[in-house]
């Protein structure tokens, strides 16, 4: 019988590359049109992204500040500008809302956008607490839609091809995972105040790179988390007002630190990881995962070099990967190249009719990281471990 939850196409079996399923598909749609929510990060990353798909079409874009939606349209010759995000959702021509806004705001409008029967892409992280994510995920299985969360970071070429390494068992059973992100973007004082800065927001780096972390773990390792230690830090205490000067204190944390305990699963018995994210760290930035099993390890850099180690050998040896494509107009990292690839999967699969895509992360996988969230909060604050949901 038909998954009716992943693709509404039917007939006879036969490679469907939109939806990762074998069936051939009903009328494909000639175009997919998207409206965006936030002119920051959509500007720079999801818009150039979507307008290298083919059949998609951004037809408005809304942001807390007008001028900014304008200034964006304007860049981007997107021809209608909404003063309201509810315009761009309760417009009959939208096929799918991209959420691109601060955390605080993503729960009332994925469901808004889930009601009008709209597909939904929403930013990371998925909410500000998992009892907003489970309500979240609830809304979308209700209404049968397709809902992604934005990680982008498993469209990576050298993330996938580590992903078929494991799974092949090339470094045997895992032991030990371990991830570093540091950046040098807020160390500065003088860098002004914005929502980043904001506890209510749902800023810092916890949340915002956090979430990509956590994610990235479960769906590479094939599992999930137990249980988590964690250490948060806020090194730059306040920050100045961008419009009066005035200093106003900084809610939020600039520097996470995980100790992490994983459920058994397919590719791991009692492996444990380390997760350590800074904003404030001067020198080079550096993304890294390291993922270390019974025989050998594995290893990845930014937006993709990946290097095997044998256990004994000594030593790293490179391992070729696809660098995949990148959007016109985007900065060269992960990110971009993630995105570029995942933009195009997201508009196949609505021209398709599908509502799943393999290996996205679903509303589902939103939830189950943001559990991991609340649990690192939970174990900051209180000052010793934290055990999630079996």
């Amino acid at each position: 019988m038909l998954n009716q939850n992943r693709c509404t196409s039917i007939l006879r079996p036969r490679p469907f590359r939109g939806c990762g399923m074998e069936e051939i598909p009903v009328a494909k749609k000639e175009s997919i049109n998207i409206g965006i929510i936030g002119a920051g990060f959509a500007r720079t990353t999801q818009i150039p992204g979507f307008r290298a798909c083919e059949g998609a079409r951004i037809v408005s874009i809304a942001s807390g500040h007008r001028e900014n939606a304008e200034r964006v349209a304007r860049e981007f010759d997107i021809e209608h500008v909404a003063g309201d995000w509810r315009e761009i959702v309760s417009r009959a021509d939208v096929d799918l809302v991209s959420i691109v806004t601060p955390p605080a705001t993503h729960l009332e409008m994925a469901l808004a956008a889930l009601d009008a029967g709209k597909a939904v892409l929403c930013e990371k992280p998925m909410a500000m607490n998992a009892a907003e994510a489970e309500e979240m995920r609830r809304r979308a299985r209700e209404k049968g839609a397709l809902a992604l969360i934005d990680h982008e970071l498993r469209f990576v070429g050298g993330r996938r091809k580590m992903r078929e390494m494991l799974r092949g068992g090339e470094i045997g059973r895992v032991r030990h995972a371990k991830l570093i992100f540091r950046s040098d973007s807020r160390a500065s004082a003088e860098r002004p105040w914005n929502w980043w800065s904001d506890e209510k927001a749902g800023g810092g780096v916890l949340g915002a790179i956090g979430s990509h972390a956590i994610d990235g773990l479960h769906s590479m390792l094939s599992t999930h988390v137990a249980s988590v230690f964690c250490q948060l830090a806020t090194h730059v205490p306040e920050r100045p007002d961008k419009d009066s000067g005035a200093m106003r204190p900084v809610t939020t944390d600039d520097e996470a630190n995980l100790v992490l305990r994983f459920k058994d699963g397919e590719l791991t018995t009692g492996a444990t990881g380390t997760v350590s994210m800074s904003m404030i760290e001067s020198g080079r930035a550096e993304h890294r995962l390291e993922i270390y099993g019974s025989d050998g390890a594995l290893k990845l850099e930014g937006a993709g070099q990946l290097w095997h180690a044998a256990a004994g050998a000594g030593g790293w040896k490179s391992v070729e990967t696809e660098d995949g494509e990148l959007a016109t107009g985007m900065h060269d990292n992960e990110w971009s190249r993630g995105f570029t690839a995942f933009a195009r999967r997201i508009v196949e699969a609505l021209r398709e009719g599908c509502t799943e895509i393999a290996d996205a992360a679903t509303f589902d996988d939103g939830y189950r990281t943001q559990l991991v969230l609340d649990a690192a909060r939970s174990s900051h604050q209180k000052g010793c471990w934290s055990n999630l949901e079996s």
